[in-house]
């Protein structure tokens, strides 16, 4: 059930150049799947929109969530200047996550992602690490801040792609699964739009599923402003029109299921 709620920061922190995370002690802790997000807005009255976060985990002992997030804008800039003990307005839980049941009888999991669509990927890491599975973390990044590789690699055995090779291999995620020789047999994933196309392209292929977190531009977060729709392969049983709304449909899709 969606619900507002006043949270305290427990810690707000840079790790990465324009990346910073913060914890968020919050009730919403105990409601969280892996890729799922929440909203969180800005005090200043003119940004009134809440901003869409992913959620990089969730702590059940201290009751908290943690945020990852790039800095791009007023309402981001002014979280990142936010100190412990100060109070946000958290709006959540927000979207589908991914469905842990289909890694089931799965001997061969990777997980894909770039950019700050690797923050999600580090719940559900963790979560498929204690139902026993074992998997590989692709992870691709501009250059050398390779933020959250080493708290991924506590999860699974992670490999690293640059765009310069400055670590890792050189290129993009998925030519780094023929460079690390890895062969898939489901993928969970979530990056920029380019990176997911080539994901499904490689599904399609391979006729591996892949599950794919769509990263939008959100407006309201809760389906009513149609502000974040994408193009669906089969209609809508209601609309009848071939479209799904990311932020209560998904974020992650079925990757054969949506038109990207």
């Amino acid at each position: 059930m969606k619900r507002k709620i006043t949270s305290e920061i427990i810690k707000n922190e840079k790790i990465s150049d324009g990346i910073f995370s913060m914890w968020i002690r919050t009730d919403l802790h105990s409601e969280v799947k892996p890729g799922q997000f929440v909203g969180l807005y800005p005090a200043n009255a003119s940004t009134l929109l809440p901003r869409p976060i992913s959620i990089c985990e969730s702590d059940n002992i201290q009751g908290a969530i943690r945020l990852v997030y790039r800095v791009v804008g007023k309402g981001t800039a002014e979280f990142s200047g936010m100190k412990p003990s100060d109070k946000v307005d958290v709006l959540g839980v927000l979207g589908n996550g991914y469905d842990l049941s289909t890694a089931n009888n799965r001997k061969n999991i990777t997980l894909m992602a770039g950019g700050i669509g690797i923050p999600p990927m580090l719940q559900l890491a963790k979560e498929l690490s204690l139902s026993g599975h074992k998997t590989s973390i692709v992870v691709g990044y501009r250059n050398n801040e390779t933020f959250l590789s080493e708290e991924l690699s506590e999860y699974g055995k992670v490999f690293i792609a640059t765009d310069y090779g400055s670590v890792g291999y050189k290129g993009n995620v998925i030519d780094a699964l023929d460079a690390y020789k890895l062969s898939p047999d489901i993928i969970y994933a979530c990056g920029p739009m380019p990176m997911l196309r080539g994901i499904k392209a490689y599904s399609t292929a391979h006729n591996v599923p892949a599950y794919i977190s769509l990263e939008e531009r959100m407006a309201c977060g809760v389906g009513a402003c149609l502000g974040c729709v994408c193009k669906t392969v089969n209609k809508d049983h209601h609309s009848h029109v071939n479209n799904a709304r990311i932020c209560t449909d998904g974020p992650v899709f079925n990757a054969a299921e949506v038109d990207i």
